[in-house]
Order: C-alpha cells, then sequence, then structure tokens
C-alpha cells in the first residue's frame, strides 16, 4: 500500500475512491465500474503532475525522507554485482548505518559505499537511521585505502540526515572520523563519484561526497543542517521549517545552479518511490557518465580536479 505525504492527501482520496469501486467491481460479476475507475485514474495522474509540477523546498524535502524511497541496499541490488560487503573499522566495531565492499559496475570493478537507513522499525533501528558513528566513516576511509592501492573507483551513495550525535559517537570522536573522511576522499588518486539518493545532510554527507563529481536526484536535497534544525536555533521554533527549507537553498536546482553540484538525476512524476525502478536506471546512466568523465585522467589529475573543485566552490557561487 502505498504511503501518502501531507501534500498528497487529495490524491490518496482519488486513487483510494478509484481501489474502492474495484474492489466492488470484484465482489459483484454484475457491476461494471471500468470507465468510472478510467475516469478516476486520469483524474489522479493529472492531480499528480501538478502536484510534483513545481514542488517547494520543504515538500523536496518529505519526498527525499519518503520511507519507500529506494535505499542504498537497493541501488547496490541492483546496479551492481558481485557485490562482497567488507565490514568493521579495525577499530572498534561495524556501523550498520554505513555498508560497501568491492563489486562490479558495467562489469568494471570498483569500491561502492553509501549510508542505509533502513526500510522497517527492525531495520531503521539497526541501521541507526542512516546517522553513522565515527566507526562508520572510518570503515569507509578504509574502504577508500583499498579502492587507491587496487586503483578502482570509489562510488558513494549518500542518504542520511547527518552523523549521529551521541554521547557515545562523540567520546569516540565523530568530528574526527568525518573529518578524516572528507580528507581521504580528497586524497585518493582514483575516479571519485558521488550521488545524492536522499538526504545529504552536514558533514555526515560531505564525508562521502567530497567528489570529482556529485550528483543529485531531482528530489533529494543537500545542506548543512535540517529545516527543522535550522529552524530551531534561527527561529527558535521547529514549526519554521519551510521558511528554513526556502532559505537553505538545499534543492538540487539550487545547487546545481551554485556549482555545488554538477548533475541533477531526473525523476519520474511522482519520485523515486513511484518508479524506483526508472530512478536506479537513471541513476546507473549517471554514474556511467561521470565515470566516463573521469576516465582519462591520471591520478595527479584527479586528484587536483577534486582539489580544485571544492577551492573554487565559493568564488563559482558567488558569481552565479
Amino acid at each position: 500500500m502505498t504511503q501518502y505525504l501531507e501534500f498528497e492527501k487529495p490524491l490518496a482520496e482519488i486513487e483510494g475512491k478509484a481501489e474502492e469501486l474495484r474492489a466492488l467491481a470484484r465482489q459483484s460479476e454484475d457491476m461494471d465500474v471500468t470507465d468510472e475507475a478510467a475516469a478516476l485514474d486520469a483524474k489522479a495522474v493529472s492531480l499528480l503532475d501538478d502536484l510534483y509540477k513545481d514542488l517547494t523546498p520543504w515538500r523536496k524535502c518529505q519526498v527525499a525522507r519518503h520511507p519507500e524511497r529506494p535505499h542504498c541496499v537497493d541501488y547496490i541490488e541492483a546496479l551492481f554485482t558481485e557485490y562482497t560487503p567488507l565490514a568493521g573499522d579495525r577499530n572498534f566495531a561495524d556501523d550498520h548505518a554505513v555498508m560497501g565492499g568491492l563489486a562490479r559496475f558495467e562489469d568494471r570493478p570498483v569500491v561502492v559505499i553509501g549510508h542505509e537507513k533502513g526500510n522497517d522499525t527492525k531495520s531503521r533501528i539497526e541501521r541507526n537511521f542512516g546517522m553513522a558513528r565515527p566507526e562508520g566513516y572510518r570503515k569507509a576511509i578504509r574502504l577508500m585505502d583499498i579502492a587507491d592501492r587496487f586503483g578502482l573507483p570509489v562510488i558513494t551513495l549518500v542518504d542520511t540526515p547527518g552523523a549521529y550525535p551521541g554521547k557515545g559517537a562523540e567520546e569516540r570522536g565523530q568530528s574526527e572520523a568525518i573529518a578524516r573522511s572528507t580528507e581521504k576522499c580528497l586524497q585518493i588518486g582514483v575516479p571519485l563519484v558521488s550521488v545524492v539518493i536522499g538526504e545529504g545532510g552536514s558533514g555526515g554527507a560531505v564525508a562521502f561526497a567530497t567528489a570529482n563529481r556529485v550528483a543529485m536526484l531531482e528530489h533529494s536535497v543537500y545542506s548543512v543542517i535540517s529545516p527543522e534544525g535550522c529552524a530551531s536555533i534561527l527561529w527558535k521554533d521547529a514549526e519554521k521549517m519551510r521558511e528554513a527549507a526556502e532559505a537553505l537553498r538545499l534543492t538540487a536546482q539550487d545547487l546545481k545552479q551554485l556549482n555545488v553540484i554538477d548533475r541533477i538525476i531526473p525523476e519520474s512524476v511522482g519520485g523515486a518511490h513511484r518508479h524506483p525502478e526508472a530512478t536506479m536506471a537513471a541513476v546507473s546512466s549517471a554514474i556511467a557518465a561521470m565515470l566516463q568523465d573521469l576516465d582519462a585522467k591520471d591520478r595527479a589529475a584527479l586528484i587536483s580536479d577534486r582539489r580544485n573543485k571544492f577551492l573554487d566552490l565559493g568564488s563559482k557561487g558567488l558569481a552565479a
């Protein structure tokens, strides 16, 4: 059963009525509701198109967080073959909020790393809702070291509200682990491409997305803080999240204009959660194109390209 977002309630009513008609028809062989159901379906399609035609930043946040949106594990299963997960940071523990390992992408050996939120209560608790602890970032560093040693491209899939802010995480050096993961992204001499598939929250996202090429799904978001957190700090009122979302310029369209990202990956009408296969195919094409763009660069050029990309962000953004 489809889970509807707050702004999709009118759509839920129409689609619900169409399903009720079909359920009644299944109970009675004499009832023909084909025309009525088709009319409701057409109305639902038109309304869906209107709802998604010009989403506000806050509505994009809601779409990016949709529980049925494809997660990292879904992309790995769909786009990669021979995936061999690698666990642990060789220091403290294995963080289930971060998954990664060796795989093949279009028959090319790569290292893939991503945040995983989980898709039900049990897995969300196990994955800590995609909020990584220090050992998660240290695991990512270990994987990037392996990729650098063996000349394997790195693909990162970003989907996190932010790094976990708990007491234990802070005691084990959360900020240091994030900084070292970001540093490692800048140091490796292999192609590094990143896709924001849902939420890109704060340093927890930057630690994976300091890449040669960064892409975002059309309805994903990427910001230094969540709209609720921003509203709590600036206005002392988390209910002003809509205003905060506008001010943060966290949409893919805003970030492309500011040159923070390089590519927007289109989503089908209704978002990735309604058309997961089409979305994953679009992500696959984008990853392939970004890797192809980097194939001609040697180690020094890749490191320089990545470093200059982020050093130039401020001036390019202000010029835009």
